[in-house]
């Protein structure tokens, strides 16, 4: 039976099921003559018969299961509330459970089948009549979607929440300010970038509760990423500033450093002291590894496609840009701006995303501070120096705009170990660049395997890295319907599928790996205004030639397991869904 999405009015399906709701009633009175008290049974919808209990289960209590579902949900259609959605969504999950086995399994009387009939063939003309009508939260949910609980962060909100695949919030932290991104972590508490009211970030880590147990705010911006390492440290980004002087000393080209310099990226590892406080126990600048062309007197004068390891500063500055003038400017003063990080504990690297220069690098976190500056030391023995890249070999003098892969990509991550693909390379391809004319206009999910090497990566002379192709890609089947041109991320789950943030309009989904979409919730939030069934979000504002952000944006969504140690500490009993229904 199709899993049921019902939004709409009674009024839109009387006439269609009119007669078989009166058969329906006709034997309901039977089923309520033979079973007392059957209208205020309580009827789990989301904890279904196992299905390996239904063999052993005897005919007499199948036969009285059945007539509970039939009691239960005419009485939910039933009911004298004015409220038809929240007639509806109390409906869908017991139409989702309604036990159809029984008219297949051959050993119920006719009664029961044609209960079991009538049922499904209800439920089955409300989700396709009604499917339409419903725009915001819960609209998927098949029988393939993995089980388990979704956090999602609003790019405009000051709330994160915890969802079932019902939609139904479990769990939810309010703050003063907006949140822009929140992971939950292994002993329940949330870590999360928090605005503190004047547009600077610091990180905090909040407990269940909602009481900030640690914070940590950086005399520099951190900005989009970070993540707790094994040894308990916290790894995240920051960015700094070089003067316009600084810049052309490095050997930036003049005419394309704005006035007021070039922004860098940078990581650092803090180890926490006390509960507002941390020490930097290790740190890595991009401003250490730059390689030029344009003056020769300086040191690090050299050709890209001879220095791979390094990052040309010039790289924009030497490409055609589609977009005008202002925006090369701002592509040249944010020239790098990475926003993601991932960490591999068996490999001792880490994985950062350009999002500038349209590909993903691969350091070596096993180099110390001191050592990453001189290129040496690290297990790869290349100090902090890039160990691998993907995406766009242009940007070091490898190929062409033609070669590129990669279109301001997210989420860049190693997939974990013991998921499926474990150890390739996954993350999301938003189609979108202001640089060397190839915006697509379409996003995409790109996996790889890396050419690993030891701990190094296999490269032929004079080529660009390999591999050539992914080895799986997910696209729309019309790919401009699945498009963000910024923010978004992507997830391998346990089963084979993987969870898709499609950001910028705040859509999140799973899809099976030959493509379906098997669960999909579209974020019922206008900044913090609960949205409407039947609404939609508004526009936030319009970002570059025509492309929009919604209000109800997602920067990144998670999914977590329902026996996922950091859930331990919650109650985990399914409240509202947050779109309001009227």
């Amino acid at each position: 039976m199709s899993k049921f999405n019902v939004t709409s009015s009674v009024a839109l399906i009387c006439w269609v099921v009119v007669v078989k709701i009166a058969l329906i009633i006709a034997v309901a009175a039977i089923a309520v003559a033979l079973l007392s008290g059957a209208w205020n049974s309580r009827v789990y919808a989301d904890s279904p018969l196992p299905s390996d209990a239904r063999a052993s289960q005897s005919t007499d209590d199948a036969s009285q299961a059945l007539r509970r579902y039939t009691l239960q949900l005419l009485h939910i259609l039933s009911d004298a509330d004015s409220n038809k959605w929240e007639r509806y969504r109390q409906a869908m999950p017991h139409c989702d459970a309604a036990p159809t086995y029984l008219a297949e399994s051959g050993d119920v009387g006719p009664l029961e089948a044609t209960l079991a009939e009538l049922i499904e063939d209800l439920c089955a003309d409300l989700d396709r009549r009604l499917d339409e009508a419903r725009t915001v939260g819960l609209l998927v949910n098949e029988p393939e979607a993995m089980l388990g609980y979704t956090l999602i962060t609003g790019r405009f909100s000051t709330r994160v929440r915890l969802i079932d695949n019902l939609g139904r919030i479990v769990n939810e932290w309010r703050f003063r300010n907006w949140v822009r991104h929140a992971k939950l972590l292994d002993n329940g508490n949330l870590l999360a970038e928090l605005r503190d009211g004047r547009g600077s970030f610091a990180l905090g880590e909040i407990d269940p509760d909602g009481n900030i147990v640690w914070e940590y705010a950086h005399h520099e911006n951190l900005h989009h990423d970070f993540l707790k390492m094994p040894n308990g440290n916290v790894l995240m980004l920051a960015q700094g500033v070089k003067t316009r002087e600084e810049a052309i000393s490095a050997g930036a080209n003049p005419d394309a450093v704005p006035a007021g310099g070039m922004e860098y990226d940078y990581l650092i590892e803090v180890r926490s002291k006390g509960n507002e406080d941390g020490d930097i126990v290790w740190e890595w600048s991009s401003w250490d590894y730059i390689v030029q062309t344009f003056d020769a007197t300086k040191e690090n004068y050299g050709n890209p496609s001879e220095y791979p390891e390094l990052i040309d500063i010039n790289f924009l500055a030497e490409v055609p840009h589609t977009h005008i003038r202002p925006r090369k400017d701002q592509a040249t003063w944010d020239w790098l701006h990475i926003n993601a990080i991932d960490y591999n504990p068996a490999l001792d690297q880490i994985m950062l995303s350009p999002r500038q220069h349209n590909e993903l690098w691969i350091i070596d976190r096993s180099a110390s501070t001191e050592e990453a500056p001189t290129r040496k030391g690290g297990n790869a023995s290349k100090g902090g120096a890039l160990l691998y890249r993907w995406g766009n070999p242009h940007a070091y003098g490898h190929g062409t705009a033609a070669n590129r892969r990669l279109f301001w990509q997210h989420h860049t991550q190693w997939i974990a170990p013991g998921l499926p693909g474990a150890g390739n390379i996954l993350l999301f391809n938003n189609g979108s660049s202001p640089v060397e004319d190839q915006n697509r206009g379409y996003s995409s999910i790109e996996e790889i395997i890396p050419p690993l090497d030891g701990y190094g990566y296999r490269r032929d002379p004079g080529a660009a890295y390999p591999p050539a192709e992914p080895i799986w890609t997910y696209t729309a089947e019309t790919p401009t319907d699945f498009y963000s041109v910024i923010i978004s991320g992507v997830q391998r789950l346990p089963n084979g599928n993987t969870l898709i943030c499609e950001g910028t309009s705040g859509n999140v989904f799973q899809v099976t790996p030959d493509g379906k979409t098997v669960w999909r919730y579209v974020y019922p939030m206008d900044g913090n205004t609960p949205l409407k069934q039947g609404g939609g979000a508004s526009i936030w504002h319009p970002l570059s030639d025509g492309d929009i952000l919604f209000s109800n944006a997602v920067y990144r969504a998670y999914w977590y397991a329902p026996d996922h140690p950091g859930l331990r500490k919650y109650d985990l009993t399914p409240g509202d869904t947050i779109e309001l229904y009227e």
